[in-house]
């Protein structure tokens, strides 16, 4: 039903949900590195993906730890 959706236009929810469900979980990844490194911000963040294989996709996010000084 998916390759159908894919013909014809229209949103596959499932795919959409684990998409968002992906980014959440590499934003999760990059906050908990930057927590590590001792950043107070982390800024110029960016989400990427591709495809890795039929019906598979990556997501990553990336950005700069920062800490603040006086």
């Amino acid at each position: 039903m998916a390759g159908f959706k894919t013909l014809v236009g229209g949103e596959v929810k499932g795919y959409t949900e684990m998409l968002n469900e992906a980014r959440q979980i590499a934003t999760k990844r990059m906050v908990d590195e930057a927590e590590k490194l001792g950043a107070d911000a982390i800024v110029g963040v960016r989400y990427g993906s591709s495809q890795v294989m039929q019906g598979a996709a990556e997501v990553i996010a990336y950005g700069t730890a920062v800490k603040f000084i006086d």
